[in-house]
């Protein structure tokens, strides 16, 4: 419940009655309303997200000032008031929880009032004296939450794509692109099953990583054309009811400018309304970019496993004490991190998947949830990526010599055998190497299998560990 010391409120009215607002809020009744029906989480929308809310009430003021159906001056005011926030004035007066009235009218309404508050002001005017400036009929005119809601979760997609994943992404590649080169020559053991396996070279995992992570940006990019393409102008149910015949064109052209990309309008407003698709889609890539993050996080943290009892072929940098009670240990944090987030990514997915089946006739009502965890999703793995690149993919330095250990005493070289001496006989000769003690290369030639020079050719690490066609 929001308190307001006496003296200290204005009146405001709706279709349900009256309440005190406090007079330094330009939040009005229906925010009050959902302030006091909706204490959950404590969660308020993301920073992005009102971005997006507030890019959209930009463009929908000139274009509804351009063709005439709001007054200029009101619509002049309205996007002075949008320019002002998203400078940083107001951020504390978007006060809806996540967890609100179905569609996001509750957080829509906080927006247009704020709006229509500080247009007032503007204007010369006192904050709540709705009759000059409506948050219904001017700050929203010609929209509907329906319409306006599941165009802000596109457009805070793009934001955040643009702003956090995709650099985030760009950096890394190119991180790790480097240290593949860096350690190209370095020949150490391979293993599946964590068991030996033939060698292979620590460059060409990173290049792996390289290619991996170039691939989910494109899957990501390919997921993301789709936000391009709006329902804006189709109103409460995709009729288009109380806009102008050029409204939905126009926004999109204003849109298009601000976010530096073509935005076009839905072909069938009906359907961009209803369909969450384009959410649902986008975030399976952000869900299989998270799988396969824990899998690198991993791998850098069985590498560097150690320092004396474990692999210790490269050596992550350290960024922070890691025990309370070991002094001098050092922990893979940044990859743990990692682990945790794409975690939470992978579980933010699933809630996407069934909020986004939940719509019903003309509405999907579980949009909110949607458009927390979907541009959550972007900005954290976002977040993460550039954090592992420059605190840890970054700093990371190899140890040749243990590596080299690894690769020669792995009893999966015999491997290279097979073709000259026969899978059984390969095998029983690593059956007796592990038994004994005694090395493949002195068992094979004990047992006159093969000669030295033949052997040293067929043994030759770099050249099994030479990725074919790699580049």
């Amino acid at each position: 419940m929001v308190e307001v010391a006496s003296g200290k409120a204005r009146i405001e009215k709706d279709s349900m009655g009256e309440l005190e607002i406090p007079e330094d809020a330009y939040y009005g009744i229906q925010t009050l309303r959902a302030i006091q029906n909706f204490s959950i989480s404590g969660l308020r929308p993301l920073p992005t997200y009102v971005d997006a809310c507030l890019l959209i009430k930009k463009a929908t003021a000139i274009a509804n000032r351009e063709l005439g159906c709001i007054p200029a001056d009101i619509g002049e005011a309205i996007v002075q008031a949008v320019d002002e926030i998203l400078k940083g004035d107001l951020r504390d007066q978007f006060v809806v929880d996540v967890y609100q009235a179905g569609a996001g009218t509750s957080h829509h309404m906080n927006v247009n009032e704020v709006l229509a508050n500080r247009a007032l002001e503007l204007l010369g005017d006192t904050k709540g004296n709705y009759s000059r400036v409506s948050p219904n009929d001017h700050v929203n005119y010609g929209q509907s939450t329906n319409d306006v809601i599941p165009t802000a979760i596109r457009v805070g997609g793009v934001l955040a794509l643009e702003h956090s994943l995709y650099p985030a992404l760009e950096g890394a590649i190119a991180t790790v692109k480097t240290k593949a080169i860096e350690f190209q020559n370095i020949v150490r053991s391979g293993r599946t099953h964590m068991q030996d396996a033939v060698p292979v070279r620590l460059g060409e995992g990173f290049r792996a990583w390289e290619h991996i992570l170039s691939g989910h940006q494109q899957r990501i990019q390919t997921a993301a054309a789709e936000l391009a393409v709006i329902g804006l102008g189709g109103s409460a149910t995709g009729t288009g009811l109380n806009t102008h015949p050029d409204y939905r064109l126009r926004v999109a052209e204003i849109l298009s400018d601000y976010l530096k990309q073509s935005v076009t309008s839905a072909p069938h407003l009906m359907a961009a309304m209803q369909s969450m698709a384009p959410f649902v889609a986008l975030s399976s890539t952000l869900r299989n970019l998270a799988q396969d993050l824990v899998k690198i996080s991993h791998d850098l943290r069985l590498l560097d496993s150690g320092p004396k009892t474990g692999l210790k072929e490269i050596q992550l940098p350290p960024v922070q004490p890691g025990s309370s009670i070991m002094p001098g240990k050092y922990n893979p944090v940044m990859a743990e991190m990692t682990s945790m987030v794409c975690f939470q990514v992978m579980g933010y997915d699933q809630a996407i998947a069934l909020a986004a089946q939940a719509g019903q006739l003309e509405l999907n009502v579980m949009m909110p949830l949607i458009a927390y965890d979907l541009i959550h999703s972007i900005e954290i793995l976002g977040n993460t990526v550039e954090a592992l690149d420059t605190k840890c993919l970054q700093g990371i330095t190899a140890f040749p010599e243990r590596c080299a250990d690894y690769a020669e005493g792995s009893l999966a070289l015999v491997t290279a055998l097979n073709t000259h001496i026969g899978y059984l006989n390969a095998a029983a000769i690593a059956k007796e190497s592990l038994e004994t003690g005694k090395s493949l290369r002195q068992l094979i030639l004990e047992n006159e299998l093969m000669d030295k020079t033949t052997l040293d050719r067929v043994l030759d690490l770099q050249k099994m560990s030479q990725v074919i066609g790699s580049n």
